[in-house]
């Protein structure tokens, strides 16, 4: 083939595919077709404002970047188990900021970087609802479960219980008693009556006024309630009398399966127009609020003194109530128990004997009389066995310890006898 055939050659495989493959030996001597330099930058690209532009925007994006770390870095912490080993009380003070209580958790080993709790804080824009009051933190709380339980107000509860049948009195001087209520007692003591008898939860720094506040309410609350659903036929006028006879009720019987029945003599008397004589109305009639003292004996001229409240010499119910009563009390007297019965007396193991004549009743009494009897006679030889122990304990201090070991085994020895 001459140097013209190779010129007509057409391109081959590997020349469509882009290997240049000469032609001819005279093309392969000739030099490559090297390709235009690129285009030059523009002026407005290589302007000044531009340049300091672009780099503003790089630094902006790596200053985000940074912060989207940092951000992400921080929620982890924020949310991870916190460094608490045993669960921790601690009270927080009406007016703390967020940098007191980031400090006063981080100072009790709570948390473990009061930076990132403020942060975080922040960030969830809880600062203003953090609450003041009393908080146990549990084992390994994080920072976002403090934050929770101070902005919820989830603090420890403390209780304060009323026992049913106090007397208003008798309640302020618990209230006054309880060393983690703050504030003053009202300035009148209740009405009797007007407060519930219940366990009522309270967090620190509640006022013994809320306390009050919330006993009236739940009072009126449960009266109401009860009240509306009495039944038919009750001998009593208004929801006064109806507190007044609970009251009575409260005070006559601990025993729930006692209450109905009770209620029950009660109303029957009060259909039938007999005096109550319910022996709590005298007591109340002569001590009021303050109770019988301890030491104080009931005399038969206390059962005929006559008082606004003793039932024994007026009729009807007394002007109000002599206590506070409670809710089963309240129920029972909404809903005694269908009997004719008119009377009852104790029957010496902390019950009641009842009975629907008179004689029935005397029976009862009698009986009542010898149980009673029995156990004065009963304590008096248990008061004569401790005064004796006492002064015998007495003479052997006197006389001093003693070293004779065969005294001391006729001691106790003889202690049997005494028993």
């Amino acid at each position: 083939m001459n140097a013209e055939e190779l010129d007509n050659t057409e391109p081959g495989p590997s020349e469509q595919f882009g290997r240049i493959t000469p032609r001819s030996a005279a093309k392969a001597l000739d030099p490559r077709q090297v390709p235009p330099p690129p285009p030059k930058r523009s002026r407005q690209a290589r302007h000044g404002i531009v340049v300091v532009f672009n780099a503003i925007l790089s630094l902006l994006v790596f200053l985000a970047l940074v912060a989207s770390g940092l951000v992400y870095f921080g929620k982890l912490r924020f949310e991870e188990a916190g460094p608490l080993q045993t669960q921790r009380t601690v009270v927080i003070r009406e007016g703390s900021g967020l940098a007191r209580i980031a400090d006063q958790l981080q100072f009790n080993g709570i948390i473990d970087n009061e930076v990132i709790f403020r942060l975080g804080v922040r960030a969830y824009r809880a600062s203003a609802s953090l609450k003041a009051g009393e908080y146990a933190f549990e084992p390994g709380m994080s920072m976002y479960d403090v934050m929770e339980t101070i902005r919820t107000g989830r603090g420890v509860l403390h209780k304060i219980t009323f026992p049913e049948g106090l007397t208003s009195t008798q309640m302020m001087a618990r209230l006054a008693a309880d060393k983690t209520l703050i504030g003053d007692l009202p300035a009148q003591t209740p009405p009797e009556g007007s407060l519930l008898p219940e366990t009522y939860p309270f967090q620190r720094g509640t006022t013994r006024q809320q306390i009050v506040d919330q006993m009236r309410r739940a009072r009126d609350r449960v009266v109401q309630e009860i009240w509306d659903k009495r039944i038919d036929g009750l001998p009593l006028k208004s929801i006064d009398e109806f507190v007044t006879l609970a009251s009575i009720v409260e005070k006559e019987t601990g025993r729930a399966d006692e209450r109905s029945r009770v209620a029950a003599v009660f109303i029957n008397r009060l259909n039938k127009g007999m005096r109550l004589q319910s022996d709590p109305t005298i007591l109340y009639g002569l001590f009021g609020g303050d109770g019988k003292p301890a030491d104080r004996k009931i005399l038969r001229s206390d059962i005929d003194k006559p008082t606004p409240y003793n039932t024994y010499t007026i009729d009807g119910l007394p002007p109000g109530p002599i206590t506070n009563p409670g809710r089963a009390a309240l129920e029972a007297v909404a809903n005694p128990s269908r009997t004719d019965e008119l009377y009852f007396v104790a029957d010496g193991t902390g019950g009641h004997v009842f009975s629907s004549t008179a004689e029935e009743h005397e029976q009862n009494v009698v009986r009542w009389r010898a149980i009673e009897k029995k156990l004065r006679e009963v304590q008096a030889a248990q008061e004569k066995k401790l005064q004796e122990a006492q002064e015998k304990k007495a003479g052997q201090d006197q006389d001093g310890p003693s070293t004779n070991d065969a005294a001391a085994q006729d001691e106790e020895s003889s202690a049997p006898a005494q028993q």
